[in-house]
């Protein structure tokens, strides 16, 4: 399935994408639940149901050149980001090939979805684009071997970590929670794709295009830890929970390392797009 939150007279509803049309799941069935988030954490039982209700020939439609859509999950439990997980972003970057998972965080504040302006803070000079596969958590678990993570994951959509550089590594200790979860500086979506339908999250095209120039290019099976170990990993740490986003890191052709320097700036327009999942695309606005 093609899960997705669009905008109605009602609110905020989960659907589901078919074709050119959005099903609103809730408006075909009331008894299903009106968020995503809240779809996962009810079980794989109710994402049959949805994906029951999405084959109704009495299905809510709305088309897809007429709805809003919004970020698949607006108010996540966690937001986990591992660095470096590409060999040739740690390259790029000066830094060594990591042992384990480098982890970081983003707050819920940073989430926005397609078409939704990320927002250059003026307190920053230097902010980055970073191209990522986002993990979607789908049950709740902890202490997981890596054989038995995989059963933990709903599916996956796209995500944009867009790093402030400038207070990532200029500050005092380097601020890499600060440099990341500015407001708007975690856009997601369009669509969160279920694992029956991605099938292997290891062998996707990534690619992220700055005002319709390719700046990075790359493939998902250049992950230096792979979903499973990334998600076995987290869970020693903290309890995965239904809901739970993981970005799982980008690949070389960011733009603090070129020569010279690219960074985002008003007026920009960034798309980043993965096998199988779609195009993320979002404009840039100076704060």
């Amino acid at each position: 399935m093609r899960l997705a939150t669009i905008q109605t007279p009602a609110g905020p509803r989960a659907a589901v994408l078919q074709g050119e049309d959005y099903i609103d799941l809730h408006a075909t069935r009331p008894d299903l639940p009106l968020s995503i988030r809240e779809l996962l954490a009810a079980g794989p039982g109710m994402l049959r149901s949805a994906a029951e209700a999405a084959a109704r020939p009495d299905a809510v439609r709305h088309s897809a050149s007429s709805v809003q859509l919004l970020a698949p999950i607006a108010d996540p439990p966690k937001i986990i980001c591992i660095g470096l997980n590409y060999r040739d972003h740690a390259a790029e970057s000066g830094a060594s090939v990591p042992k384990e998972p480098v982890l970081f965080s983003k707050f819920a504040t940073a989430i926005i979805g397609p078409g939704q302006a990320i927002r250059l803070p003026a307190v920053s000079r230097e902010v980055d684009y970073e191209a990522e596969l986002v993990l979607v958590v789908g049950k709740k678990g902890r202490y997981l071997s890596a054989t038995a993570a995989l059963e933990h994951l709903a599916g996956c959509t796209i995500g944009h970590d867009v790093s402030a550089r400038d207070w990532q590594l200029k500050k005092d200790g380097k601020q890499w929670l600060a440099g990341k979860t500015f407001d708007t500086f975690a856009p997601i979506g369009p669509v969160i794709v279920t694992m029956d339908e991605l099938g292997d999250p290891h062998n996707l095209s990534i690619q992220l295009r700055l005002n319709g120039q390719l700046m990075q290019d790359s493939n998902t099976r250049e992950m230096i830890f792979r979903a499973s170990d990334l998600l076995a990993y987290i869970s020693q740490v903290v309890t995965l929970e239904p809901g739970d986003l993981i970005f799982t890191g980008t690949p070389s052709g960011v733009g603090f390392t070129r020569k010279p320097p690219v960074f985002l700036k008003g007026g920009d327009v960034v798309e980043v797009e993965i096998e199988k999942i779609g195009v993320l695309r979002n404009p840039v606005v100076q704060e």
